[in-house]
């Protein structure tokens, strides 16, 4: 039957019907070539990257086991000075020295500690911070007592699990505030974890003491704490707030915060590692100004 037949028999309007280009044996083995050359492009391309990832792992394996390395001869090193004070602190004659030597002794085991519990979270998924908190408090509290018995470091508050990725740069913010405040304020300090209807919750730092100047402003300070304390309230999606402390003396750094993670934040979770080795030790032997 020819078109135009089956245009009238079908009573169909007028449709041009197209005959494809009839295409040989060499056509196809041509295109069957190039497909292959694509498909071999492909293969060639996806070795490339999963040699560089493999590359990536073995590079990321080797930081992680030099970091250790490095975690472990640290705590060596302090636990050697701890050790050579105290031989000395009994071999001396003079009560008073053998006493001071005996409080540094203290100091430099109470920084260890903490060294210890700063970094002892690793591979965590979640965790109570409120008692880490405590913990955290209490280490710097033993360190203070051998100085001056009238610094404490009490932490209040309410508890709550929260995950890695937030409470273990928390973790570190509280760490840095405390030893700002160490170095700078005076009396009670007191490390807070409230509820905040603004953000979800709230972790402050707080001492007695002189207020920060009226014109102080966090984000102008080129001292590598708050570089540090500013990166990480980052990290957490936070906000980070300054004002005058109880009964409007001393001074009060607050981080507000949610306890619910976003995409970025889960990619920037290794990021806490890369800023955890500049926190190792307080700064009270690693010096650093606010200005």
């Amino acid at each position: 039957m020819t078109v135009e037949q089956l245009r009238q028999s079908t009573d169909l309007p007028n449709i041009i019907f197209e005959t494809r280009e009839r295409r040989t044996v060499a056509d196809y083995k041509r295109e069957l070539i190039r497909h292959r050359r694509t498909e071999t492009g492909l293969r060639e391309a996806l070795a490339r990257d999963e040699a560089l990832l493999c590359q990536k792992d073995e590079l990321i394996q080797q930081q992680a086991v030099l970091s250790q390395e490095s975690d472990h001869r640290l705590l060596n090193g302090l636990q050697m000075i701890v050790s050579l004070l105290s031989l000395q602190s009994r071999a001396s004659e003079n009560a008073e020295v053998a006493s001071q030597l005996t409080a540094a002794a203290d100091r430099i085991a109470t920084i260890g500690r903490i060294h210890h519990r700063l970094h002892s979270l690793d591979g965590v998924e979640t965790f109570a911070i409120k008692q880490y908190l405590d913990d955290l408090c209490r280490d710097f509290s033993t360190m203070l007592s051998s100085g001056c018995p009238a610094r404490i470091v009490v932490a209040e508050g309410i508890e709550m699990t929260l995950p890695a990725v937030t409470a273990i740069p928390l973790g570190f913010i509280a760490n840095e505030l405390i030893t700002n405040a160490v170095k700078y304020g005076t009396g009670r300090i007191t490390v807070s974890l409230e509820s905040n209807p603004e953000k979800g919750y709230a972790l402050a730092v707080s001492n007695d003491g002189p207020s920060l100047p009226d014109d102080f402003d966090p984000a102008h300070c080129k001292g590598l704490g708050m570089r540090i304390i500013w990166s990480l309230v980052k990290q957490v999606g936070g906000q980070l707030r300054v004002g005058r402390g109880d009964r409007n003396q001393g001074a009060r750094f607050m981080v507000l915060f949610s306890g619910v993670l976003t995409r970025w934040r889960l990619r920037s979770a290794e990021a806490t590692k890369r800023v955890a080795n500049s926190m190792v030790l307080p700064r009270e032997i690693r010096p650093c100004h606010w200005d």
